[in-house]
């Protein structure tokens, strides 16, 4: 019986800005239409052509996605919330609990999951520094944008931490103090995205170790996924010239228009089609961890953008993917109940009542 993994992982260029995820994109035991966030007004720049940038958005070619790679992104599904549809009837909200239950296997999956337990799972990869080591490519942006503005950037390795997982805004104003105006500002940001975009051309290695246990993975046909908040088509040639796009059947980009991480997590366990609680993320931050707990996820924690002692959390912290066997997914799961994770009553056995002893005084 060979490998029959379900791949959602063709979706249009540019789907519009109120769609998350299309109909074609969902299971069909999940039925739900088009899944759509509230409207928001979004702030575009203006910014003249004499500074190189087109009117599509794009910065030298490369295109600039505004608030995304330098910033913090929200946590998400802190409560368990999820996506919200709009059907005929109403708004759907489409939660942690409800994915739970309407990704539930049928009854060929659980006999073939049965013989096949490693089928089960979902493997959800994260892009930064997990994938690939973006620190790099975002410090030396970092770096080329302070030369060319007569700059320094600090040498302290915990003042070059901070850059890298703060948002562009914080670093300028509160971390490096550039006295500049706000247009001068979003004009940086700007030239910022363009030098990743350029060091992100020259990316042709995955990190180290991930290419053989991705090949371990697609061996017991164990499905997988990355998210980013990336374009699409940058991180698809990116994967192509690390030679690694083949492994992954799913891929949440930022046409997906998520809004947090758990929400990036939610969307490929939909894509993979497999239900949340079965899907192993692997993460790097402490945030992602957190993210992945939220959507009732295990999280396997890469150690070195963040220290062992910041990813206790994590269900499994290792030092590089070849410590890593598939035997490690199933004892994930091993104390893994059918209710694990969900909220229990704690029962209290009443003791008997005592006795009250009475004298009787006898005139």
């Amino acid at each position: 019986m060979g490998c029959n993994i379900r791949s959602f992982s063709v979706i249009p260029v540019r789907p519009s800005s109120s769609s998350r995820l299309s109909h074609s994109l969902l299971p069909t035991n999940l039925n739900l239409s088009r899944l759509k966030r509230p409207k928001l007004v979004r702030q575009h720049l203006v910014v003249k052509n004499a500074c190189g940038f087109g009117q599509n958005g794009s910065v030298g070619g490369f295109p600039y996605v505004p608030g995304k790679i330098f910033a913090e992104e929200a946590i998400g599904a802190e409560y368990g919330e999820g996506f919200e549809t709009f059907r005929q009837d109403g708004p759907l909200k489409v939660d942690v609990d409800f994915l739970n239950e309407q990704l539930q296997e049928g009854f060929l999956k659980r006999i073939r999951y049965a013989m096949k337990p490693d089928e089960a799972f979902g493997l959800v990869f994260s892009w930064d520094n997990v994938v690939a080591d973006t620190r790099a490519l975002k410090l030396n942006a970092w770096k080329q944008l302070a030369a060319e503005e007569g700059q320094e950037i600090p040498d302290d390795d915990i003042m070059q931490r901070r850059m890298l997982y703060a948002g562009a805004d914080h670093v300028l104003n509160k971390i490096l103090l550039w006295q500049k105006s706000q247009s001068e500002l979003d004009v940086l940001k700007l030239r910022l995205s363009q030098l990743y975009y350029e060091n992100l051309q020259k990316l042709n290695r995955p990190l180290e170790g991930l290419e053989d246990w991705l090949e371990a993975v697609s061996t017991a046909c164990i499905p997988c996924a990355v998210v980013s908040s990336l374009d699409r088509r940058n991180m698809v040639e990116a994967l192509e010239r690390m030679g690694i796009k083949k492994y992954f059947q799913a891929i949440v980009s930022e046409e997906d228009d998520m809004e947090s991480i758990a929400h990036r997590f939610l969307s490929a366990a939909v894509k993979l089609d497999r239900k949340p609680s079965k899907c192993v993320v692997f993460e790097d931050d402490p945030r992602g961890v957190t993210a992945a707990h939220n959507c009732t996820m295990m999280a396997v924690a890469i150690i070195g953008a963040h220290p062992a002692y910041e990813l206790v959390q994590a269900d499994l912290a290792v030092g590089s993917f070849s410590e890593l066997s598939v035997i490690n997914l199933r004892r994930l799961f091993a104390h893994k109940g059918f209710n694990f994770m969900d909220l229990q009553k704690q029962i209290i056995e009443k003791s008997p009542a005592k006795r009250k002893l009475s004298i009787d005084t006898i005139f």
